[in-house]
């Protein structure tokens, strides 16, 4: 096994770090208060080949490997997971979609565009749409429907939760067009938002990744072309799973930078603040929760590079994937508790980070599979 990164992997690893510092740092704490979308720093993610960095740079990607991704995530997810958020899903979820399963039509039209970040001077990124009302984790149960027209789809339904929801100028929606066939009859649709039918609802008003674009969207009776479903009829389930796996590779990636970035400021600080005559980092209560950090942030560091790895070597990624974003997503809601208790009333206050970076981790356990589902994930591979 190889433990070291390649000189362009760790050149990726410090653009990535300049750019957090310099561009995401500045005005993160305003954004998060105002609910503010980052459009200015994702725009000059697009700008440094960010938005699509694993694209083949025929389709105007970056051509990047997936363990360059994770790095790059996790470094800008210690400052700003609002960011890293929309950088996610335009790259493992929407950019990798079309890539993998879309026609040649549909990148030419779709992928070249989104992994620019920009058409026509304008910034251009996706949104992934799967969750519903009452489809969360059980995704099988879509209410939406995509009714086959003959040469169209007529859709109609409610999607929720959505990351890039308002911001996003395609969709890549999943709509139930065979309600008889169960998960086989689900359709995956490319939806462009200025369609007529289209609507987005107010932004959500959420605990943390405030920043981050989450809308409802409704789509009523939208003219969809049947140029515009990935795969055959019938894949949309199929094309939504193995998408999310490689998706919560960039989850993961994102907690592992949310725990780093919060245990970086809680070593920081125990090293100036003072408590019965020392730093508090020489009291071992203190000593040991940074000892405990640091061994649950490399664990959860080395299962991302792996999963990373295997999708890169064309392996079998499901379980690894799923092992990292469980692990990392609980160590990130473990870690950032601990960085607010180490830094103790100062952690409550603001303008010290760690709260902000407590709020945004628990979201990396809900979105893009559940712990409990990852858990099913993992025990279904291990109990075969």
């Amino acid at each position: 096994m190889i433990f070291h990164f390649s000189e362009e992997q760790l050149m990726i690893q410090q653009a990535a770090r300049d750019f957090a510092q310099h561009e995401c740092l500045p005005g993160v704490i305003e954004r998060d208060e105002k609910q503010k979308f980052p459009k200015e720093q994702i725009e000059k993610l697009a700008g440094l080949g960010f938005m699509g960095m694993m694209v083949k740079p025929e389709y105007g990607g970056a051509g990047m490997d997936t363990v360059s991704y994770v790095l790059a995530m996790e470094e800008i997810s210690k400052i700003d997971a609002s960011v890293s958020v929309c950088m996610s899903v335009n790259n493992s979820l929407v950019c990798y979609g079309l890539q993998e399963y879309g026609t040649e039509e549909q990148k030419q039209k779709y992928l070249s565009p989104l992994a620019q970040g920009k058409k026509d001077g304008e910034l251009y990124i996706g949104a992934f749409m799967l969750s519903e009302p009452e489809a969360g984790s059980d995704a099988t149960s879509q209410r939406t429907t995509a009714e086959d027209k003959g040469d169209y789809y007529l859709l109609n339904g409610t999607k929720n939760w959505i990351t890039n929801g308002g911001t996003a100028s395609v969709y890549l929606v999943m709509a139930q067009t065979d309600a008889t066939k169960g998960s086989k009859g689900i359709n995956t649709l490319i939806v462009e938002k200025n369609w007529p039918g289209v609507t987005v609802a107010a932004k959500e008003n959420k605990l943390g990744i405030r920043g981050s674009d989450t809308h409802t969207v409704m789509f009523t009776d939208v003219k969809v072309p049947k140029g515009n479903r990935i795969g055959n009829d019938g894949f949309g389930f199929t094309f939504a799973m193995k998408t999310l796996a490689g998706g919560r590779i960039g989850i993961a990636s994102q907690a592992l930078g949310i725990a780093s970035g919060a245990y970086e400021l809680a070593l920081k600080y125990s090293k100036t603040r003072k408590a019965f005559g020392t730093e508090i980092m020489n009291h071992q209560a203190i000593a040991f929760k940074l000892a405990d950090m640091a061994t649950r942030i490399e664990a959860s560091r080395l299962l991302c590079l792996k999963a990373a790895w295997e999708k890169d070597n064309q392996l079998d990624y499901t379980l690894s994937s799923s092992m990292a974003k469980v692990y990392a997503s609980e160590t990130a809601m473990w870690t950032t508790t601990e960085a607010v208790q180490i830094h103790g009333g100062y952690g409550y206050v603001k303008e010290y980070h760690v709260e902000r970076l407590m709020r945004d981790a628990k979201i990396t356990q809900i979105y893009e599979g559940t712990s409990e589902v990852q858990r099913i994930v993992i025990s279904r591979s291990i109990l075969k």
